[in-house]
C-alpha cells in the first residue's frame, strides 16, 4: 500500500492529537507482501516523533509474517492487525493508533464502564475483507474494547491474505468474528449485541453512575427519520437526546442511491456522513451504541421513562420512535445454521466470497434485483427466485436483469430448505407453486432479500402495533399514546423510502414540539 504525500500530510495533522508513544510491533515470519507492510508502517511512523516501528523475531499466532500489534507507552494493547490495513480498514488502523496514543475513544461513557468491568480473558479474531464497508465498524468496536480492558485481545485478519485460515475456519462471509477460536458472530453487530452474547449484565439503575437523566424529546433511532426529527426539534430550542445503536441505520448497507431528489447519485455512507454533519450543527445529545430495552408511558405526569441497555433510565416529555427495520429472514431449515457459511443478507459485503461461483437470490423486489445485478459482475451465475407470480422490482431493474447473460429469473417459487455440508451451502430445495413440483437447485450461496421487519419489539405493549409489527400512526405521526410519536420504516406508512422517512421525521418532530407547547403552562 503506497501512501502519497497528501495522505501523509493529512496523517501529520491527525498525529498532533497523539500524547504518548505508540509502537508498531511487527512479529516475525515470511510473506511476499511483508516488505509492503513494513514500508507502510515506516511511512506512518515517520509522521510523528511519538510513533515508531519495532520488528520482533517472535512469530505471531497467524504466521504468514503480516501480524503487528500496537503498543501504548511501551505496553501491549491487545490490538493486532494481520494483514496490510488498507482500503476500508486504513481508517481502523489510524483510529486505533490515535486512541492508543491518548485520543479519546468514540464509545459512550456508560458503555466504556461496562467493558472495563469484564473480569475474564477474551480473545477475539475478526476475519474481514478490505472491500467490506461493514467490517471497519466491527474492527473498531473490538479494538476499543481491547484498549479499554487489558483482559481483551482483538486481531483483525485480512481473509484475502490468509486464505488457509479462511478455508480452515470455513468462512464464507465477512465480517466473521471468533471468540477463543470458536464462532462468535457474523455480519454487523452492535456493542450491545456483543456484551449480551458474552453475558455482560448491565448495571441496575440504582448502581449506574448516571442512574437517570431527563430531556424534552427522546428520539430512538439513527437513520434518516431519526436525524430529521432531531434537527427539527433542536431548531425549536428543545433539549433533545438521540439514542441509536448506529448512526445511519439501513443507509450503512445501501451503496447506491439514485432517487434522493436533487442528488443525482450518492451512497448510503456518504449520505449518513452528511446527515451526521448537519445534526452536529445543533445541540443534540447523541448517544450511540445504546439500546432502549423498554418504555414506560406513565411515570411523572406525562413523561415517558426509557430503560437503557446501560442500566440508566431516561425520562422524556415526548418520545419519537424512529428505529427503522431490519432484513426479514426466510425462516426455513438451513438458514440460521448457515449464516456466514453460504447464507448472506448483504451482497456488497459477502459477494466477493462467491467469485466464479453459482449463487441464488431469494426475493424479486427492488433489493433482490439490485443484489442480482451486483452479484452478476462477480459470480458465475445468479438465479433469482420470487414467491409471487410476478416480480415486484421496478421495470428498469427487471430489464437490466433480463438482459444479463448470467442472471436467470424464476417466479412462483417457494423456498423450502437450504442444504449444506461441512463446507457450507450446497443447494436449495424449491417448490414450483403452479404444479407443486420440487426442484433441487444446486448453488454455492443464498442471498436473502425478502423485505424488512420493523424494529418495534421494545415498544410492544406500550403503543399499538399492526399485525406486521409496525407502529400505527396517524397523519401527524401520533401513536395511540399521547406524547409518543413514530416515523420512518418502523411505522405503517407505505413506501419505505429515504425521502419519505425524512419527511415523516420532520413531521414527528414538529408534532412533538406542539405537544410540549400545549402542555407547558403559560408564563
Amino acid at each position: 500500500m503506497q501512501l502519497d504525500d497528501a495522505t501523509l500530510q493529512m496523517l501529520r495533522t491527525y498525529a498532533e492529537k497523539i500524547t504518548k508513544p505508540v509502537t508498531f510491533k511487527l512479529y516475525g515470519g515470511t510473506h511476499p507482501k511483508r516488505a509492503e507492510l513494513i514500508k507502510m508502517l515506516e511511512d506512518v511512523a515517520s509522521i510523528s516523533s511519538h510513533l515508531s516501528l519495532q520488528q520482533s523475531q517472535t512469530d505471531a499466532p497467524v504466521r504468514e509474517g503480516l501480524t503487528f500489534e500496537l503498543l501504548s507507552d511501551g505496553a501491549l494493547t491487545g490490538v493486532l492487525f494481520s494483514g496490510i490495513p488498507g482500503g476500508h480498514e486504513f481508517n481502523s488502523f489510524i483510529l486505533a493508533m490515535l486512541q492508543a496514543g491518548g485520543h479519546p475513544l468514540k464509545l459512550d461513557e456508560a458503555i466504556q464502564r461496562q467493558i472495563k468491568a469484564i473480569d475474564r480473558p477474551l480473545s477475539f479474531e475478526s476475519i474481514i475483507s478490505l472491500d467490506c464497508h461493514v467490517c471497519p465498524d466491527i474492527v473498531q468496536i473490538f479494538n476499543q474494547m481491547a484498549l479499554l480492558n487489558p483482559l481483551i485481545r482483538h486481531e483483525m485478519i485480512d481473509g484475502g491474505l490468509h486464505e488457509g485460515l479462511v478455508k480452515e475456519r470455513e468462512v464464507q462471509g465477512v465480517p466473521t468474528v471468533f471468540l477463543d477460536k470458536k464462532p462468535f458472530a457474523n455480519g454487523a453487530v452492535s456493542v450491545t449485541d456483543i456484551l449480551d452474547k458474552i453475558g455482560v449484565d448491565p448495571p441496575s439503575a440504582a448502581d449506574s453512575e448516571e442512574a437517570s437523566d431527563s430531556c424534552d424529546v427522546a428520539i430512538v433511532g439513527g437513520g434518516p427519520a431519526a436525524i430529521s426529527a432531531a434537527i427539527y426539534t433542536a431548531r425549536k430550542g428543545l433539549d433533545v437526546v438521540l439514542l441509536a445503536e448506529k448512526i445511519g441505520g439501513q443507509l450503512n448497507d445501501t451503496l447506491g442511491i439514485e432517487n434522493f431528489i436533487s442528488v443525482l447519485e450518492t451512497t448510503g455512507p456518504k449520505l449518513t456522513s452528511g446527515l451526521r454533519q448537519h445534526m452536529d450543527h445543533y445541540p443534540v445529545r447523541v448517544r450511540e451504541e445504546i439500546r432502549v430495552r423498554s418504555v414506560e408511558a406513565g411515570g411523572n405526569g406525562d413523561s415517558k421513562k426509557l430503560s437503557l441497555s446501560t442500566g440508566e433510565v431516561l425520562e422524556a416529555k415526548t418520545l419519537i420512535v424512529a428505529t427503522g427495520a431490519r432484513w426479514r429472514e426466510l425462516g426455513v431449515p438451513g438458514e440460521k445454521e448457515n449464516v456466514g457459511r453460504g447464507v448472506a443478507y448483504c451482497p456488497h459485503c459477502d459477494g466477493p466470497f462467491f467469485k466464479g461461483k453459482d449463487v441464488t437470490v431469494v426475493g424479486g423486489g427492488n433489493s433482490g434485483m439490485e443484489a442480482a445485478l451486483d452479484l452478476g459482475g462477480i459470480a458465475k451465475s445468479v438465479t433469482v427466485v420470487e414467491f409471487a407470480d410476478e416480480f415486484k422490482a421496478d421495470q428498469v431493474l427487471l430489464d437490466k436483469a433480463e438482459a444479463a447473460d448470467n442472471i436467470s429469473l424464476m417466479k412462483g417459487i417457494a423456498t423450502q430448505v437450504i442444504e449444506a455440508d461441512a463446507s457450507g451451502v450446497t443447494g436449495i430445495k424449491l417448490l414450483r407453486r403452479e404444479d407443486n413440483e420440487t426442484i433441487a437447485h444446486k448453488t454455492d450461496g443464498v442471498f436473502i432479500q425478502i423485505g424488512l421487519v420493523p424494529n418495534s419489539a421494545f415498544i410492544k405493549g406500550t403503543v399499538e402495533l399492526s399485525k406486521y409489527g409496525e407502529v400505527l400512526i396517524n397523519d401527524r405521526c401520533e401513536t395511540n399514546v399521547p406524547g409518543i410519536y413514530a416515523c420512518g420504516d418502523v411505522t405503517n406508512v407505505p413506501y419505505k423510502q429515504i425521502i419519505i422517512a425524512m419527511g415523516e421525521g420532520a413531521k414527528a418532530g414538529l408534532s412533538a414540539f406542539e405537544h410540549i407547547l400545549r402542555a407547558e403552562p403559560a408564563k
